[in-house]
C-alpha cells in the first residue's frame, strides 16, 4: 500500500506539471497573429523582425492593434501565475508558471515555435509576482523608448532594472530569494532571445520604432 503522503506527494507533482503546461499554452497564443488574421492585414511574422511581439505588431498593423496585442500578452503572463494562485501551488509555481509563459510566448507550439522575445508575458508575471518591481520598470520603458524608438533597449533596459529592484527588495525587506530567482531567470531568458537585437544595437542597425498612425 503506498503511503498518503507519497500519493499526496504524487498529486501536487501532477497538478504542478498540468499548471505548468497550461502556462506554456497561454503563452503560446499569438494575439498578434491572431489580430491580423481578424483584421485582414498583413502577417507581422512576414515583416521587419518577423516576431509576434507588440513591436512587430506596430510595424505590421499600426499602434492601435500594437496595444491591443501588447495588453493581451500582458495578460498572459498575468492568467499563467493566476492559475498557480488557485491551485496552491505556492511562490515556487507561481515562479514556473510565469517563465513557461514567457517561454510560450517566445516558442509558441501554435506557430512552428516561433513567436515574440517575451518582455510582455514577462511583465505580466512581474505585476502579480513583484507589483512593486513592475510599477518601477513602466516609466524607464516608456522613456527609453520615447528617446531612443528602439523597443528592444527599453525592453533589455527595463528587464535589468527589474532584476535590480527585486534583488534590492528582497535584501531589504528580508522576503523570499526564490523572487531573485525569478528576476534572474526571467529576464536572462528574455535577454536571450533579444541576442539578435543586442547584436544589431551594438552594430548601430537595429530597428527603430516609427509612431505612425
Amino acid at each position: 500500500m503506498v503511503p498518503y503522503s507519497r500519493t499526496m506527494d504524487a498529486v501536487q507533482l501532477a497538478i504542478a506539471a498540468v499548471v505548468i503546461v497550461v502556462a506554456y499554452l497561454i503563452g503560446g497564443i499569438p494575439w498578434g497573429v491572431v489580430i491580423a488574421r481578424v483584421t485582414g492585414g498583413p502577417d507581422p511574422r512576414t515583416i521587419g523582425s518577423g516576431r509576434t511581439g507588440g513591436a512587430n505588431v506596430m510595424r505590421a498593423l499600426g499602434p492601435r492593434a500594437a496595444i491591443v496585442s501588447g495588453l493581451l500578452d500582458v495578460a498572459k503572463g498575468i492568467v499563467a501565475v493566476w492559475v498557480a494562485i488557485l491551485v496552491g501551488g505556492g511562490l515556487p509555481l507561481e515562479i514556473l508558471a510565469a517563465i513557461a509563459a514567457i517561454v510560450g510566448h517566445s516558442r509558441s507550439p501554435f506557430i512552428g515555435f516561433a513567436g515574440g522575445r517575451g518582455i510582455a508575458p514577462g511583465f505580466g508575471g512581474l505585476i502579480v509576482i513583484a507589483p512593486l518591481a513592475a510599477l518601477v520598470t513602466i516609466p524607464v520603458f516608456a522613456i527609453v523608448l520615447l528617446v531612443t524608438r528602439y523597443s528592444s533597449l527599453a525592453s533589455l533596459t527595463a528587464t535589468a532594472l527589474a532584476a535590480a529592484a527585486i534583488t534590492i527588495m528582497v535584501i531589504a525587506f528580508e522576503q523570499s530569494p526564490l523572487y531573485i530567482v525569478y528576476a534572474f531567470a526571467a529576464g536572462g531568458m528574455i535577454w536571450l532571445f533579444h541576442l539578435d537585437n543586442i547584436q544589431r544595437l551594438l552594430k548601430g542597425s537595429e530597428r527603430r520604432i516609427e509612431f505612425r498612425r
